[in-house]
């Protein structure tokens, strides 16, 4: 296998050093995030959001939800 250098700066080593899965080398990384997916793995966005956005955007969803069950509602009356 042939194998490159490359220089990138100690802010850029740190994002992918926090970013790198547990048994992933810093190359199977980069192809990982940086190769073309046609389906995502949902265990890469697992921890993703803290626990008060979790629950803000759940929040955020009953009351879509609430909101379109109340104008579906609305218009099965009027066509009714």
């Amino acid at each position: 296998m042939v194998t490159k250098t490359l220089t990138i700066t100690e802010n850029a080593y740190h994002l992918l050093l926090q970013n790198k899965l547990k048994d992933e080398s810093f190359s199977q990384e980069i192809q990982r995030l940086l190769s073309p997916h046609k389906s995502r793995n949902l265990m890469g966005y697992f921890g993703l959001l803290t626990d008060r956005e979790t629950k803000r955007i759940k929040k955020d969803l009953k009351k879509i939800q609430g909101f379109n069950i109340r104008r579906l509602r609305e218009q099965i009356n009027e066509s009714s």
